[in-house]
């Protein structure tokens, strides 16, 4: 495969993983805790859309196919997808959302932060702008999974176990495969490996804060949403995200 080619892919999955984040969060509409934390939370996936679609613009400027952003998102099935499996794991409690919301945003921060320096210019600027938004969204989500982790013995249990029921899917956040390795070694995106140690380091920093147990490294399994490979969770996002638009395909504003 030539750069390009990677490059869409790689537009792609970080498109795809922003709008699946911000749909989950935003599915907390009138059901937050807290009004505060219900504006945070629609806040931070407004955020996360608004960056979704300029990843998508850019990949569909390069497929040069036809489509553009819009059609990336409503009029793809879930075998398209490209987003992280963590991302499309439903909210689940207060503290699983806080859990997922954590260990995405201290990986998308050290992307960012990466791809802030890219050789491809578009890249750069799109990752720098996301970045200021992200550098909020991840000290947010920090504190609160300090909070509830060392907060009462109610919600250090919350937190605990929402940590175990979400960690097997960060496998995707520390393993990089073919299409990153080639990105990085033309000078696209910084080092998969360096990204996932800053990961680790800082998710372990937070969980010590936090009186989490570090639970050992993520392992392989039969699933890969790089890939296409989603759970069945992906399926039933999409048929409410995507309704309106394949149900009035030609509906315009």
């Amino acid at each position: 495969m030539n750069t390009q080619n990677d490059l869409i892919e790689y537009l792609l999955r970080l498109g795809d993983n922003a709008l699946i984040q911000g749909q989950r969060l935003c599915e907390w509409c009138g059901h937050a805790p807290a009004i505060e934390e219900e504006l945070g939370l629609m806040n931070v996936g407004l955020d996360l859309v608004g960056q979704s679609r300029n990843w998508l613009e850019y990949a569909a400027q390069l497929m040069d196919d036809g489509r553009d952003a819009d059609a990336l998102a409503f009029h793809r099935d879930e075998r398209s997808y490209r987003n992280l499996l963590l991302v499309e794991q439903p909210n689940g409690d207060f503290a699983v959302t806080m859990a997922k919301q954590f260990l995405f945003d201290t990986w998308y921060f050290h992307v960012l932060v990466g791809l802030s320096s890219s050789t491809d210019s578009r890249v750069a600027g799109i990752a720098a702008k996301a970045l200021k938004e992200v550098t909020y969204h991840l000290r947010r989500s920090g504190e609160w999974v300090e909070r509830l982790g060392d907060g009462t013995d109610e919600s250090h249990r919350r937190m605990a176990a929402a940590v175990t029921q979400v960690w097997r899917f960060t496998v995707e956040l520390i393993t990089a495969d073919d299409v990153e390795q080639r990105l990085f070694e033309a000078g696209v995106i910084s080092n998969p490996a360096e990204i996932a140690a800053a990961w680790q380091s800082k998710v372990a920093g937070i969980f010590a804060n936090a009186t989490l147990d570090m639970p050992s490294p993520a392992s392989h399994f039969y699933l890969n949403g790089r890939r296409g490979l989603h759970t069945e969770h992906l399926g039933s996002l999409l048929a409410e995200m995507q309704y309106l638009q394949r149900a009035y395909p030609d509906a315009t504003w």
